[in-house]
């Protein structure tokens, strides 16, 4: 079975880019000893295409909880964006090593071990770095025999595994075709034997599920066990970023819904059909039924990836940078005439904004931009937005949308619910966390 997951394995393209929201630069200290300073102007000017194919050396979470994905010296931050040099967040890795790729990388989330808590580990031939809040601990570079007891060199994956999935606090790294399981309290290491799993060239956890990645593909797997269950594996580019769609075969539904990428977009028609935009896709929900296509296929006049949409009297009304497309809801759904027009004077907003929405029987589109909530008066002549008040509760908003159980709030792999908008402008705290791709879309892996 490993050979054949070997065969099939070709170039990952995993760079899942982060929503420009969650941008982050790690600061290091002078390298120690006399360890040679490296010229950072000598790395490789290649453009990395995250859609090309490509074998992720190692992925790491940072504090925030931004996924970073290594390749060769070069590093993509969260789930879409390009990739930028290594050395510009880590320049102790480059200091010490002459930074070629990162071996294996994991974030550790420990509170009972003040030591290692939320730190990130970078493991470089036989070396492995330490980083909290973004600096490397004193004293690293660090043998990994002396921090890691028992664990190899030379590894090709880690991944923590947290007691609620573990029973205890594990690491799990991967060489070649030996598995270990590494309790962090007791040191004690157990090599298991993984046989239904690939070689992993990178692992790592999201939204409490465990994800093997070899070649361009990923496989989930139980950490305790290794089993691998349901249809895997299957393309990464498809599931972890934003890339056009990857032949016709493509199971475009099953896709949108299962998703990891953050959407763009997400409305509630009048008949309660639910559109939900993500790049070059679309999502419609009728009811239990599902149905997905490229947004060039039913917006062609929009091509891809928009801001916002709201819907207003059987229309869609669709912000892309600083233009409104509206759109008659059918099939097909009908481009009005005199669109696009400038949004500054649709809705008197300068683009782009983050989110829109209007809530059922109401005129009223409510938008959101930065951390402002505007309200535009759509039956005014001319619109005119008023300020509505901050909206601090969220660092910023990926979507959002009205309907007749209340607002939803969509921040990157997850919604939160308020039952009215009253509700979400009075309150103090966030409400529960829910998962997009299974809460929302009913994705069920």
């Amino acid at each position: 079975m490993k050979l054949l997951f070997q065969t099939l394995c070709l170039c990952l393209a995993l760079g899942l880019a982060t929503p420009s929201h969650h941008e982050g630069h790690l600061q290091g200290d002078e390298p120690a000893g006399d360890a040679p300073k490296h010229d950072h102007s000598m790395h490789h000017a290649a453009v990395l295409d995250r859609c090309a194919g490509m074998e992720m050396d190692a992925v790491a979470i940072t504090e925030q909880g931004v996924p970073y994905f290594f390749e060769g010296d070069h590093l993509f931050k969260g789930f879409h964006g390009k990739a930028e040099l290594s050395n510009q967040s880590f320049s102790e890795l480059d200091d010490h090593h002459h930074l070629g790729h990162v071996d294996a990388a994991f974030h550790m989330h420990i509170p009972d071990a003040p030591e290692h808590h939320d730190h990130m580990f970078f493991f470089l031939d036989t070396k492995v770095f330490s980083y909290y809040n973004h600096t490397l601990e004193p004293g690293y570079p660090k043998d990994i025999k002396e921090v890691f007891p028992g664990v190899p060199d030379h590894l090709d994956a880690a991944v923590e595994c947290p007691e609620e999935d573990c029973k205890s606090n594990l690491v799990i790294f991967f060489k070649g075709d030996d598995i270990y399981h590494y309790d962090v309290k007791t040191q004690k290491m157990d090599e298991k034997e993984f046989a239904s799993m690939p070689n992993c060239t990178s692992a790592f956890r999201w939204l409490g599920h465990y994800y093997c990645f070899h070649g361009h593909q990923f496989s989930k797997f139980d950490p305790m066990t290794g089993e691998v269950h349901g249809r895997y594996p299957k393309d990464a580019r498809e599931y972890f970023m934003r890339c056009p769609k990857f032949g016709d075969a493509s199971n475009h539904v099953e896709r949108e819904q299962c998703s990891h990428v953050h959407l763009d977009a997400v409305t509630s028609d009048d008949a309660g059909s639910v559109y939900a935009f993500r790049a070059h896709h679309f999502l419609r929900m009728e009811g239990e039924k599902m149905h997905s296509d490229t947004i060039e296929s039913a917006f062609k006049e929009l091509h891809s990836e928009v801001d916002a949409v709201f819907s207003y009297e059987g229309h869609m009304h669709m912000i892309k940078d600083s233009e409104v497309y509206v759109y008659k809801v059918g099939e097909p759904h009908t481009h009005l005439e005199g669109y696009p027009k400038p949004l500054k004077e649709e809705l008197g907003i300068d683009g782009p904004v983050d989110a829109a929405f209007v809530c059922q029987d109401h005129h009223i589109a409510h938008v959101i931009k930065d951390q402002t909530l505007y309200e535009v008066d759509l039956k005014a002549t001319p619109r005119v937005p008023i300020k509505d008040g901050p909206l601090t509760l969220f660092k910023y908003v990926d979507a959002a949308m009205c309907g007749p159980d209340g607002v939803k709030i969509v921040v990157g792999n997850h919604f939160y619910h308020f039952e009215s908008l009253m509700i979400m402008q009075a309150a103090k705290a966030i409400p529960e966390a829910k998962r997009v791709s299974t809460e929302l879309f009913g994705c069920d892996h």
